[in-house]
């Protein structure tokens, strides 16, 4: 009997065992379950430790709460000059209901792919080339704002939109490609032109200032030279003045006069004078000449 239920209980325990390993459910953070009952939905499990019924209960999905990145591919969308355009989208969104993610829409990314390149062609239809390759800040603010309006029934967040690349068509990029070049070669002109124009104004300035450091040079040397000159001849007219103020001290006689008389009388006939004044009175002229040659001898026979 008892090596016919030995079996048995053993099977009963394995059975309990895959029961209990079947009610357990643990959940990992940031994941939700959603559970349904009888093929209704039942409840969400967060993360934890969580216990359902092993018979009536299943796991219908596991829904990540994490913020998730989806690249669509280059769509293409027509401008407002009928310009077609490549424009690659990314979107970053978040789960926020995960009953609404999992009831609200069938294929959640799929719809978000085909919302977002309806949206973009909505946009972009209303922008020329220029302001679609200038605009990037406002496409995505106005994708993002609708995006997220769109998904709020389907308990999902649109936090940020990104366009990853424009890409116009071929004869655009050449021709865009030839306007830059034509704009950074006249940057270049203006800037080389620029540049001369500084060399010129620093050149004359310095001109101007060398000029103006010539004339006060040539000022000041003037200036040095009338005031030496006139030193000098305030010194002469001293050395003349002091001469006649020692002439009066000492009290001359009549040779002494006739004496210095003669010495002009040679200085005026040294060659170097146009004219010779020639007093009229002979005998004074001879009575200097014999003045003065006493006046050598007597200094002759005293150096002797």
């Amino acid at each position: 009997m008892n090596v016919i239920l030995l079996p048995l209980i053993i099977i009963l325990l394995a059975f309990l065992a895959i029961l209990v390993l079947k009610a357990i459910r643990i959940v990992p953070e940031s994941k939700v379950y959603i559970i349904e009952k009888l093929g209704r939905y039942y409840q969400s499990l967060d993360s934890g430790l969580s216990f359902i019924n092993p018979f009536f209960d299943k796991v219908a999905r596991v829904v990540s709460l994490k913020e998730q990145v989806v690249d669509f591919p280059p769509q293409p969308v027509i401008t407002k000059d009928n310009a077609t355009m490549q424009i690659d989208t990314v979107v970053y969104f978040q789960i926020t209901d995960p009953k609404l993610y999992t009831y609200g829409v069938e294929r959640p990314i799929s719809a978000i792919e085909n919302l977002t390149a309806t949206t973009l062609r909505n946009i972009i239809g209303d922008m020329t080339v220029d302001q679609t390759l200038t605009s990037r800040d406002v496409i995505n603010t106005k994708m993002r704002k609708e995006l997220d309006d769109a998904t709020d029934p389907w308990g999902i967040k649109v936090n940020r939109v990104e366009l990853k690349s424009i890409l116009p068509p071929a004869d655009i990029r050449v021709a865009m490609e030839k306007e830059m070049k034509a704009e950074r070669e006249k940057r270049a002109n203006i800037l080389e032109a620029q540049a001369k124009r500084e060399a010129a104004i620093l050149v004359a300035e310095g001109e101007k200032q060398a000029a103006i450091l010539r004339a006060e040079a040539k000022k000041e040397q003037q200036i040095k030279e009338a005031e030496g000159e006139a030193e000098a001849i305030l010194s002469v007219q001293k050395a003349k003045a002091e001469a006649l103020r020692v002439l009066n001290e000492a009290a001359p006689n009549d040779k002494v006069l006739s004496l210095r008389g003669l010495e002009a009388f040679e200085k005026a006939a040294d060659g170097r004078a146009t004219k010779i004044i020639i007093p009229s009175n002979m005998q004074n002229l001879a009575n200097l000449a014999t003045v003065f040659s006493e006046l050598t001898k007597k200094d002759e026979s005293e150096k002797k």
